[in-house]
């Protein structure tokens, strides 16, 4: 190869200093060096990069675009060097982090903000799961970290977990316009089985797949994500249950109401879990603020 990293460096320091008196008194090196090294890579790339007026340099047009390029190889070259030695002292090339779709991500954000501002360079990659999706996440290896598990942890080892809250609370929500907002409360699962349900598919892929609150025979709609749950429920495709943050703007805003049912959904307990083989110091981070109360009342207002 004829551009090397320490080629890209002289031609750095050429620019930025003005000439190679220059460039070579900052790099620690003499001129003739660096001039050898200009001249055999401009010979064999058949190219100029650079004018020359008198003891001063600039670059052309070719010597421009290799150097701008050529800086994005240093800059990725330099954070390479600090990534793997921040792995070498056991911080994570990349930490894995998964949600439960009834806990809004942005929820998560202020706690990505300190773990940035403290200058952690481990990369973090966030992804949504539903109902068993969670625990499949850890088992196949998807996520390194769950928020928000739900339901029994799989008989799997290498999985840790602890409680986030003992309940979330959910609200049966049908829009106003919808059959069963005339219906008396409290309304039976009979009635229910008439009526379409809205529904998000569980995200396993190799654990069973788990529902709640459907009943056997009743019509579904699957729909991505929780927010366009509400959305088909407000649109009176549908009904079903939602987290209460979720809810109640539609409630309030009359988008929605709130019914009573016969066989009402129990709260279930929401769990953080991970992995904990090979785990490091980023892991380590957020489990201590996933400790913190603040953190974990943001995480499960209106749950």
């Amino acid at each position: 190869m004829k551009i090397s990293f320490d080629l890209l460096i002289i031609l750095d320091a050429i620019d930025r200093h003005g000439s190679f008196t220059a460039a070579a008194t900052a790099l620690h090196r003499v001129p003739s060096a660096l001039s050898h090294a200009i001249a055999k890579l401009e010979g064999e790339l058949g190219a100029t990069l650079f004018h020359r007026e008198g003891r001063r340099a600039t670059l052309n047009e070719a010597g421009h675009t290799l150097l701008e390029d050529g800086r994005h190889l240093l800059r990725s070259a330099s954070e390479l060097e600090r990534r793997v030695q921040r792995i070498a002292q056991g911080w994570e090339a990349e930490l894995r982090i998964a949600i439960d779709t009834i806990i809004p991500v942005e929820r998560i954000y202020p706690m990505l903000e300190r773990f940035y501002a403290a200058g952690h360079s481990t990369q973090l990659r966030l992804s949504y799961e539903v109902l068993g999706g969670t625990w499949d996440a850890l088992a196949t290896d998807r996520a390194d970290l769950v928020i928000g598990a739900s339901g029994d942890m799989p008989a799997r080892s290498g999985i840790a977990t602890r409680l986030l809250c003992r309940h979330s609370q959910f609200v049966f929500a049908i829009a106003p316009s919808h059959p069963l907002a005339a219906w008396p409360e409290p309304i039976p699962n009979s009635e229910l089985l008439r009526h379409r349900t809205i529904a998000i598919a569980d995200t396993s892929q190799e654990l069973a797949a788990r529902t709640i609150g459907l009943i056997e025979g009743q019509d579904i709609l699957r729909v991505p994500d929780i927010r366009a749950k509400a959305a088909a429920q407000v649109a009176g495709l549908g009904i079903g249950h939602l987290p209460r943050w979720l809810a109640d703007p539609e409630i309030a805003a009359g988008r929605l109401v709130e019914k009573a049912l016969a066989d009402p959904r129990h709260p279930m307990p929401l769990r953080l879990a991970w992995r904990t083989r090979q785990s490091g110091k980023a892991l380590n981070w957020f489990l201590d603020s996933l400790a913190e109360k603040a953190n974990i009342d943001r995480l499960t207002q209106g749950l």
